[in-house]
């Protein structure tokens, strides 16, 4: 009976940390057409974004969507599912056409989608840039799993964002660099691959975290040690700060295959490979802070001087971390966010205030904070209905989520 015992307990703990799940690859564009298109000029993508009813496929989407361009794809988000569509994008003549997929944030379900806008739908005052029309169709098809898209999908346009959505700086901030392993979203959470995939989502600002390692190199990795959730099986385990940066870029493998990026790498692709404009930086251990404030005030004067809009911002989460910033020269100079009290917000001359969604709106406090000049980011809010209350209740500049798709659905068709 004790070995029996012994091997049920031997197979849930092989099943637990082989607990695999096996995500469908849509099949997008399988006869390479849009090879074949032009590549849409940048200055007539806004002319699409708004809000959109779904008049066909509402299963799949529910009644209305969001369209917004997000660097060079075409993001479409629904409030099904935290659904969304990623889209490639081209044109012939005057019509345009987009092959991507679909997919529900808060489960795997996933499959292809193809979308047209014919020439006497929109196409051509789109591509001719004209702004005074409001008549634009997508004409398409979806797919379920690696079937190719042959179930019925339009969309017509319904109304711009509202202006208060248009004049404000509000944050889609995605946790870990884009979002977690346990989305299954083919990159690795806190990679180089999950950053440069953020703002299909919607991303507006990332988070990531912060670590050192034994010889001193910062680097970005959310646990404090080598585990199967965050990489593949390796030769070393343990405390992950306990080995050298030479150690862990050569030994260590990411979930998905990358390599452990240096925060350096991180904050450097960000500044010169997106349009991201806000990088949250989860300090993880108080060894890491002065490392971090000097890599960060390099990279913010970098942008400075390319006239790029983009802000890094040391995350003080804990008390000891808040501790060594206040031992830091010109601590009140650096940029910094603050998860403590507001009146150690102050102290800390800090930019941002981020109090746990937990705590609620908090609406006075957050007005106190922007009047003194502050912004005020909550985290980490995942929750579809506490997000639409958040956004439509409260005074945030920005949500950090695991689901910054959901949040750009609730903020896009504020009015």
């Amino acid at each position: 009976m004790k070995k029996i015992l012994i091997l049920l307990v031997s197979l849930l703990l092989f099943y637990s940390c082989n607990n695999e799940v096996d995500v469908v690859t849509p099949v997008v564009d399988p006869s390479g057409f849009l090879d074949q298109t032009y590549p849409l000029p940048d200055n007539v993508k806004p002319i699409m974004e708004g809000v959109y009813e779904v008049t066909i496929g509402n299963d799949l989407l529910g009644d209305q969507v969001v369209v917004k361009w997000n660097r060079d794809r075409l993001s479409i988000f629904s409030g099904k599912n935290g659904g969304y569509i990623v889209l490639n994008s081209g044109y012939l003549d005057s019509v345009l056409f987009f092959f991507g997929y679909w997919r529900y944030s808060t489960n795997t379900e996933t499959g292809a989608a193809t979308f047209y806008i014919p020439a006497n739908e929109g196409g051509s005052e789109i591509l001719s840039g004209d702004t005074t029309f409001n008549t634009i169709k997508f004409i398409g098809n979806y797919g379920v799993g690696n079937e190719l898209a042959a179930n019925p999908l339009t969309l017509q346009y319904k109304r711009p964002f509202s202006q208060s959505v248009k004049q404000g700086n509000f944050d889609i901030l995605a946790h870990r660099g884009g979002g977690r392993n346990s989305d299954y979203l083919g990159v690795s959470e806190n990679s180089i691959e999950m950053i440069n995939i953020a703002e299909r989502f919607g991303t507006t600002g990332i988070e990531i975290d912060a670590r050192l390692s034994k010889d001193g190199v910062p680097f970005i990795y959310h646990d404090g040690d080598i585990n199967l959730r965050l990489t593949q099986k390796s030769i070393i385990w343990g405390d992950i700060e306990s080995f050298t940066w030479a150690q862990l870029r050569t030994l260590v493998t990411l979930r998905n295959g990358e390599k452990i990026p240096s925060l350096r790498e991180a904050l450097e692709f960000t500044l010169e490979e997106t349009n991201i404009k806000t990088v949250w930086l989860d300090t993880k251990d108080v060894d890491v802070v002065p490392a971090s404030i000097e890599l960060l005030t390099e990279i913010n004067e970098r942008a400075v001087n390319m006239g790029r809009n983009l802000k890094i911002y040391l995350g003080i989460p804990a008390e000891d971390v808040y501790d060594k910033f206040l031992e830091q020269p010109n601590y009140q100079d650096v940029p910094s966010l603050v998860e403590l009290s507001i009146d150690q917000v102050r102290e800390a001359n800090a930019l941002i205030w981020a109090p746990r969604w937990t705590q609620g709106t908090q609406s006075s406090t957050v007005q106190q904070m922007q009047a003194d000049g502050r912004k005020v980011f909550t985290w980490t809010l995942d929750d579809e209905n506490y997000i639409e209350q958040f956004i439509n209740e409260g005074q945030f500049d920005g949500i950090l989520t695991n689901y910054p798709t959901i949040v750009s659905y609730y903020h896009y068709i504020k009015q």
